[in-house]
């Protein structure tokens, strides 16, 4: 059984005209590039034809992978979850107990993650330990590939 996928509406929506995209416009503009590149000639020695083929290759499992990921997906839905409790689709802030900094992550799901901007995959460290958390819990967290931890109080959820 494939992977469920978290999506907000908006993500989800970007991945349809992606895809849309890429099945009109996308193998359109490489079906030129690869016909252009077999009139120059002989193709078994053809740099610009191996090299559309291939971005052919890429677009294809592209297509593939987005098609897989929208069918998978769940679409993160704020009216079906328990709001005392951290879950997909909240924003947390929480409080660094080490350095008293207050920090906001958004906690969705890892095809729309953007660490610099707080938006933070479910499947994170961050993202594991506070799923199912309450205000006031402390999460410790382990840093990948190091021995430190870094330690957090929930301060506010919302949705």
């Amino acid at each position: 059984m494939a992977e469920q996928v978290y999506l907000t509406k908006e993500g989800y929506k970007e991945l349809e005209a992606r895809l849309l995209y890429l099945k009109s416009e996308g193998r359109v503009a490489v079906a030129d590039k690869i016909s252009v590149a077999r009139s120059f000639g002989d193709i078994s020695e053809n740099s610009e034809y191996d090299a559309a083929r291939e971005e052919e290759a890429l677009l294809e499992q592209e297509i593939v992978e987005i098609e897989n990921t929208l069918r998978n997906a769940k679409i993160i839905s704020k009216s079906k979850v328990d709001t005392a409790k951290v879950n997909v689709g909240a924003t947390v802030k929480v409080k660094d107990k080490e350095f008293n900094d207050e920090l906001t992550f958004s906690i969705i799901g890892s095809f729309e993650s953007d660490p610099a901007k707080g938006l933070i995959s479910n499947e994170s460290p961050t993202g594991k330990a506070l799923l199912g958390k309450s205000v006031g819990d402390i999460v410790t967290v382990d840093v990948p590939g190091s021995n430190m931890k870094i330690t957090y109080q929930v301060l506010e959820i919302n949705y």
